[in-house]
This record gives structure tokens, sequence and C-alpha cells, in this order.
């Protein structure tokens, strides 16, 4: 293993993200010396949770491994809850069961499928303290849980997001993206090699690319006429009273995120989770519970017609041809 491969990619999983048992992982993979190999890891969403695989493969010409993409799904089924994870019981050569856990529903599903005997696909914190939710019987599936079939039959296409030295959308940019949020890049280049910024959202009302990926929306930071701070500014909102936390509040927006916010509603203060729409250069307002607010009601000046808003889209709005290098 050369180290200053693995100091690299090091690096290059902390640019973007990823959690430091994954990297351990990583490193204890390149140890071994194989020619490629796969890391799984989940976050959770604001429904379900949201699935990651890494691939990293080794040079054909040097000792050297390279991380040049990894693919994102969203599974919005019943997340696991804290220390849980998805466990695949088969019995072993010597009579005891065999139990490989899992954190990634996609992965723990792949694996489960795979088994030849009898086997059993569960969640829990351990084998003693599980709930089955599929088992097959002889290599074929003879039972799933009623709330966990859509899971199990009905799987999210991953997004294939590419990265180059550390450099594209972070874990947590890729997990907003394929939940539908908008984020935020000031480090893009066209297929020309010219630097530009934009808002980018997933498209998932036209058909997906020979690769099965949707495609981006883009709109272009300044030309698209969306200011975040200015909108933000159109709202009573009390982060932005403190300096620090309208920071905070800005970056967490542009990586996709729904914060939670302050803000008053029939004289009383409240909490909403408050998101970016680049597209009607506007913001979306939830209640902790999800259920949507009208934000007309917390702006600080009658709200205008966005009849504006829509036509400025329909004159500003690029197109993807424009193409997506990093």
């Amino acid at each position: 293993m050369n180290l200053n491969n693995l100091e690299n990619l090091k690096e290059e999983m902390k640019a973007l993200g990823f959690k430091e048992k994954l990297i351990n992982q990583m490193e204890e993979q390149m140890k071994k010396d194989v020619p490629e190999f796969k890391l799984h890891d989940a976050l959770p969403a604001t429904k379900g949770q949201v699935d990651m695989t890494l691939y990293f493969k080794q040079s054909g010409q040097s000792e050297f491994y390279y991380l040049n993409k990894f693919e994102v799904a969203h599974n919005q089924g019943k997340p696991l809850e804290e220390g849980q994870k998805y466990m695949v019981i088969s019995p072993g050569a010597d009579g005891k069961n065999m139990v490989k856990k899992m954190e990634n529903v996609s992965e723990a599903i792949d694996f489960f499928k795979k088994q030849e005997g009898n086997s059993e696909l569960a969640l829990g914190k351990d084998a003693a303290h599980k709930t089955t939710v599929a088992s097959t019987e002889n290599g074929k599936v003879n039972y799933v849980a009623k709330d966990f079939q859509r899971t199990f039959y009905s799987q999210p296409i991953p997004q294939t997001f590419w990265v180059e030295k550390g450099k594209g959308f972070t874990a947590e940019q890729a997990a907003n993206l394929v939940q539908g949020r908008s984020v935020y890049r000031d480090d893009l280049l066209n297929l020309g090699g010219i630097p530009y910024k934009a808002w980018m959202k997933l498209d998932a009302d036209k058909p997906r690319d020979r690769h099965d990926n949707l495609t981006f929306n883009q709109y272009h930071d300044p030309s698209y006429g969306f200011d975040l701070g200015k909108v933000l500014d159109k709202f009573n909102i009390k982060e932005l009273e403190n300096p620090a936390k309208r920071v905070l509040l800005e970056v967490s927006i542009k990586n996709g995120n729904r914060p939670l916010i302050t803000t008053v509603k029939d004289g009383q203060e409240v909490k909403l989770f408050v998101e970016a729409v680049p597209r009607y250069s506007q913001l979306n307002m939830y209640q902790e519970n999800g259920k949507p607010e009208k934000r007309e009601q917390f702006q600080k000046e009658p709200a205008i017609s966005n009849s504006h808003a829509k036509g400025k889209e329909k004159e500003h709005e690029l197109s993807e041809s424009q193409g997506l290098k990093r």
C-alpha cells in the first residue's frame, strides 16, 4: 500500500464529507491490495434514508487507488433507528448462524437475495433483538413483511456522482439532491473549461440519460437572478440578526439542507424548516412535522405576485446542454 496514495485519498474523502469510519474501512481494503472494492454508508433523510456506495479502483499501471464516483439512492421506507443495523442471517456449516450486518438497505437486500439456502433478513441492534422483514427457503423468497414490501420490491434507481481528486458534490449535497432539493456550487466548469456558479437540481420530470442518471437543471449565478441573501432578507427570521448564525444558515441552505429557523406566527415564536427554491427565486417553509406553511405570512412586507418570477424563469433558465464537467 502506497502511503502517499492513502494520505491523498483520506484528504479527498474528508473534503467530500465522508465519515471517519468509512475512511478507516477504505484503509483496511487498501491494505488487502485488491484490484477494486466498494464501501457502503447511509445517511438520514427527511423521509427514510439515503444509501451510498463508493467505488474504488486500483490503477492498472501502479498500486494507486482512485475514487472516481459514488452512487446515491433515496430509500423512502422506514429508516433504521439509532444503533440498529440490517442483518442477513444464514445457517453455517457448523450449525451456528452466520450474521452479516449492514447499514445500507440496498446492500442488505442484494446480499440477502444472493443466499442459496434458508436465510433471513432482519433489522435490530443484534441477532437476539431483531425484527424479521424477509426470509427465503431453499433460495426462494417466501416472506416479506407488509411494511417492508415497497422497499424490498421497488428499490430506487441510484444516481451516480462523479468526483475528481476530491472535487465534486459532497456526500451531504448528493444526499439532498436525490431528495429533490437544490444545491449551490461555485466551482463548476463547463465543457469548455470555463468556471461558473449555479444552483443545481436533479430533473425528475425528464427521462434518465444513457447511464440511467437524472439530468440537472441549472440556475446560473448571477445571470438567473436568485440571490439567497436578498430573498432571506424578505422574511422575519431571527437567525439573520446574528451575523455568525446568518453565515451558517446560508451555508446550510446552499448545501441543500432544510435548516431550522425561528420566526413569528400569530404573535408567537415558531420553528420552521426552510429550503431554497431557485427556480422561482423563493423559499419553501415547513412545520417541524413536515407540513408546508404559506411563506407569505412570514414576509416583512405583503407578498408580490410571482408572475414576474415565472416570466423571469422562462427568460433566464439556461439549458443543461451547456454541460457540467465536475
